[in-house]
């Protein structure tokens, strides 16, 4: 049984050659994805798409789902790299929510999820809150904290109210209306999809 001590210590960084590989896999696993457009790929295929055997394919990801949400934390990670943690104001906050929210809805390896497995997105989004979606939220979090201020209230930054539940409720809007665009896309084209997603934002942050 490890010590106290060992269990307090931080765990050892994969090496180099092993997150080169898993990201190999990654790569094969999301050109699967474009190519079949769907989130239901053999893992004997992305073995072949990877130049990698079945076996190292699932010495890092022990099934399917584990590949799966991986390339869906990736993703989602990718796209909400360049949201700045400091916006200049709110209009630019939600310009860039609205911005991602347009790009994970029309990404060519997360879009299959929703256009053509609705049961493998209730899996990963609805029913978890995954890694991917932690990510994002953390950015939203840090962009809200930035725009609040403690004496008085910017009339173009965020309202009063802790940076985490304001976070989480703005995520839930904008997943909400990736998830359902398709469904409503004869009502609400994409200049109003990003138009009244973009007033739900604001709405609710405005002070």
């Amino acid at each position: 049984m490890p010590s106290s001590r060992n269990a307090m210590l931080p765990a050892a960084s994969p090496p180099a050659s092993a997150s080169a590989s898993a990201e190999r896999i990654l790569d094969a696993a999301a050109s699967c994805v474009r190519r079949t457009g769907s989130h239901r790929v053999a893992i004997s295929a992305v073995a072949r798409a990877a130049g990698l055997s079945r076996p190292t394919v699932y010495r890092y990801f022990p099934d399917g789902d584990a590949l799966v949400r991986a390339l869906w934390q990736r993703e989602l990670t990718r796209l909400v790299a360049d949201l700045p943690a400091a916006p200049a104001d709110r209009a630019t906050f939600v310009g860039q929510i609205v911005a991602i929210a347009e790009a994970v809805s029309v990404d060519e390896t997360l879009a299959p999820t929703f256009a053509a497995q609705p049961s493998l997105m209730t899996q990963y989004i609805v029913e978890r809150l995954g890694a991917g979606q932690r990510a994002v939220r953390e950015r939203l979090r840090a962009g809200i904290a930035s725009l609040q201020t403690e004496r008085e209230v910017r009339a173009d930054g965020v309202r009063a109210g802790e940076p985490d539940e304001l976070a989480t409720m703005t995520l839930l809007i904008a997943q909400s209306a990736i998830q359902s665009r398709r469904m409503v896309a004869d009502v609400l084209p994409p200049d109003a999809w990003r138009r009244e997603l973009s007033r739900a934002l604001d709405a609710y942050l405005a002070p």
